[in-house]
C-alpha cells in the first residue's frame, strides 16, 4: 500500500524518532554517505523508514525536499554500498515533496556495515555496535545459551531432586500439580527441561540457573552464582563478609536481596520527634539493580559472575559483559541480552516490565536525596553504583551534572519537562537557591547532556529542559 499525504500527516505527531523511524529536512541537498549510514543502522535494528522533507524536531511540519532527485539511482547506490535492497516512495504532499526510503531488516546472522562500521540506532542517534552486539547477531541461528543442556540423562526423580519445583509454582502463585508427571509437563512447556528419546530428561541452562536447589551441582554453572562481599570501609583492604549464592536465581532471589539489605548500614532520622532507622540505600533500587545484573549478564564470559560489593559509602553491583545500549539511554531505552530468561523473571515478578527498572532506581535515589547512581562500562564488566547520602555542597561537578541529566530524563519519560523548580525539589533546595539550580543546569547544558525545550524562552527561572536526545 502506497503512502498517502494523510499518512504523512499522521507521522507528524509521532512523539520522537526511534530505531525504526528517521526524519530529515533535506529540503535542498542530501548527504548520501549519511543516508547509507542510517539505512545500515535501521536494517540492523529490524528495518524501518527514513522520511525526507519533514522537520525532525516537534512540532514537525512538511517542508518539502528536492534531495536525491533521481531516487532510482540513489537506491542502486545504496545496494552497491551495503547490499540492501531499499525501496523508495515519492509522496506529493500539499506542502511539498516527501521522499521515503523503506529499509528492510538485515538477514539472520548478518550484521550490516558501511565502510567497516557496524551502526545501530539509540533513540535518534547513530552509535557503533559493541563487540557483544555484533557477536550476538553472528550467533543467531545457533542454540540459545538458555536452552543448551546443563545436565543430561536425568530421571524424573533426579529432576525433582535437583530443581526446586515447588518454588516455581509458588512464584507463579499456582497450585502444585497432583502428580510428578504434571510437574514435568509444566517444566517441559517452559523449556526448563527437555525429554530425550530414551525417556530420560535434560535440564536446560534456563532451568538450572533459575531453579537449581544448589548451583554447584551443575558444573558449568557453579561459577555463575552471585557473590556478595562487604568491606569495612571505602576500599577493599578489610573484608567483613564474602558469601557466594547457592540457589538458582529465581528461587534464591528473595534470600539474596534480604542478605544484601542486611549488610547495608542504616541511618537514624527524626521525623515529628520520632526516631527511626532508614537503610542507606533504597531497597527498591537494590532489588532492581541486582535483578538487572542477573538478567543482562553475558553468560559466555567464563570464570566470572554477578557481584554485589557493599562499602561504607556506596554499593557496587556488577555483571560480566557490556550493555547493548549506552548507559545514558538506560532510562528511555531497553534491550535485553537474555530475553528468554528476562521474560520468565518478569512473569515471576522478580523484575519490572521492560525498561522501567532503571526509572525506579533513579526515582528512588531522588526520593532518598542521594547522589545520582552511576553506570560504568569496563572492558569486560558493567557496574552500577549506588551512593550514600551526600549534601549538595559536597557533590562535585560530575555528581551534579549526572543528577541533573537523570532528573531531566526521568521527567521526560513521564511526559514532563525539567525546570529550575523541579531541580530544586530534587535537591530539596528552597526558593532562595534559584541561582544554585541555574548554575547546575547551565553546567549540564554546557556538558551537552540537556537542552532548552524552547530556545526562545529567555528567563532561566521559567525555562524548561529536555535530554539532549529528545
Amino acid at each position: 500500500m502506497r503512502t498517502t499525504p494523510r499518512d504523512i500527516d499522521a507521522l507528524l505527531v509521532v512523539r520522537s524518532e526511534d530505531e525504526h523511524l528517521e526524519f530529515k529536512e533535506a529540503n535542498r541537498h542530501g548527504d548520501f554517505d549519511e543516508l547509507v549510514d542510517y539505512c545500515a543502522a535501521i536494517a540492523n535494528e529490524g528495518g524501518g523508514r527514513i522520511v525526507l522533507g519533514v522537520t525532525n524536531t516537534p512540532p514537525r511540519k512538511v517542508v518539502g525536499s528536492t534531495a536525491f532527485d533521481t531516487p532510482e539511482r540513489t537506491v542502486t547506490g545504496i545496494y552497491e554500498r551495503i547490499g540492501m535492497k531499499v525501496e523508495f516512495e515519492e509522496v506529493a504532499h500539499p506542502a511539498g515533496r516527501v521522499l521515503i526510503f523503506n529499509v528492510p531488516p538485515r538477514g539472520k546472522g548478518q550484521p550490516v556495515n558501511h565502510k567497516g562500521r557496524y551502526l545501530m540506532r539509540v533513540g535518534d542517534a547513530l552509535v557503533p555496535m559493541s563487540v557483544d552486539q555484533i557477536k550476538k547477531i553472528l550467533d543467531e541461528g545457533k542454540p540459545e545459551w538458555e536452552l543448551e543442556p546443563a545436565l543430561t540423562g536425568c530421571t524424573a526423580e533426579k529432576v525433582v531432586q535437583l530443581l526446586d519445583t515447588a518454588g516455581f509454582f509458588d512464584l507463579l502463585q499456582l497450585p502444585y500439580p497432583a502428580t510428578r508427571e504434571g510437574v514435568l509437563e509444566r517444566f517441559e512447556a517452559e523449556r526448563l527441561i527437555v525429554k530425550q528419546p530414551s525417556g530420560l530428561w535434560t535440564i536446560s541452562n534456563l532451568g538450572a540457573i533459575l531453579f537449581a536447589k544448589k548451583l554447584d551441582q551443575f558444573d558449568r554453572l557453579a561459577r555463575k552464582a552471585p557473590r556478595v562481599i562487604a568491606y569495612e570501609g571505602k576500599d577493599k583492604l578489610r573484608t567483613k563478609a564474602d558469601k557466594p549464592g547457592i540457589k538458582g536465581y529465581a528461587v534464591g532471589f528473595e534470600g539474596l536481596i534480604e542478605y544484601v539489605n542486611g549488610l547495608v548500614p542504616s541511618n537514624e532520622i527524626i521525623e515529628q520527634a520520632l526516631r527511626r532507622e532508614v537503610k542507606m540505600f533504597p531497597e527498591i533500587a537494590v532489588r532492581e539493580l541486582v535483578a538487572n545484573a542477573l538478567i543482562h549478564q553475558d553468560f559466555s564470559e567464563t570464570g566470572s559472575s554477578v557481584a554485589v560489593e557493599v562499602y561504607s559509602d556506596r554499593m557496587e553491583i556488577s555483571n560480566p559483559g557490556k550493555p547493548f545500549i549506552p548507559p545514558d539511554r538506560f532510562i528511555d531505552e531497553y534491550q535485553s541480552r537474555n530475553e528468554r530468561l528476562a521474560g520468565l523473571m518478569r512473569r515471576l515478578r522478580i523484575c519490572e516490565e521492560k525498561g522501567s527498572g532503571i526509572d525506579k532506581v533513579v526515582a528512588a535515589a531522588e526520593a532518598f536525596q542521594l547522589p545520582a547512581p552511576d553506570f560504568r562500562v569496563g572492558e569486560r564488566r558493567f557496574t552500577a553504583v549506588l551512593f550514600a547520602h551526600l549534601p549538595l555542597e559536597e557533590m562535585d561537578r560530575n555528581d551534579r551534572i549526572r543528577a541533573c541529566y537523570q532528573h531531566c530524563c526521568l521527567r521526560y519519560v513521564t511526559n514532563q519537562q525539567m525546570t529550575n523548580q523541579s531541580l530544586r525539589e530534587r535537591f530539596h533546595l528552597g526558593e532562595d537557591k534559584v541561582a544554585t539550580a541555574s548554575q547546575i543546569i547551565a553546567a549540564t547544558v554546557d556538558a551537552g547532556r540537556i537542552k532548552p525545550a524552547d530556545p526562545a524562552q529567555t528567563s532561566t527561572r521559567y525555562r524548561s529542559y529536555t535530554p539532549y536526545w529528545a
